[in-house]
């Protein structure tokens, strides 16, 4: 499986240098489909990246981070919003 947030991130740069690209991105959430409409600009622009892609990179980095805070237990505190990678890729897009 590739890296998705890697790639995530290097597409991210690449958008904040193109406000074109940053307004399909932005614009591609309103659509009726915004994750697979996402994905298919992500595949446009040269980044394999498919919806599933992005649902098990975020329950992968989730399950990693549980794992590693309290051994991983039940007693884990519940994480909000780590594993969602699509979200925080346009938090980290709208801060500009």
């Amino acid at each position: 499986m590739a890296d998705i947030a890697g790639m995530l991130d290097e597409l991210q740069q690449k958008i904040r240098k193109n406000p074109m690209w940053k307004e399909r991105f932005l614009e591609s959430r309103k659509t009726e489909d915004p994750l697979s409409e996402f994905c298919k600009l992500c595949r446009e622009f040269g980044y394999e990246i498919y919806e599933m892609d992005m649902v098990n990179a975020g329950e992968d980095f989730y399950a990693a981070m549980r794992r590693s805070t309290n051994g991983g237990g039940e007693n884990s505190p519940k994480l909000a919003w780590e594993d969602d990678f699509y979200e925080l890729f346009f938090v980290g897009l709208e801060k500009e």
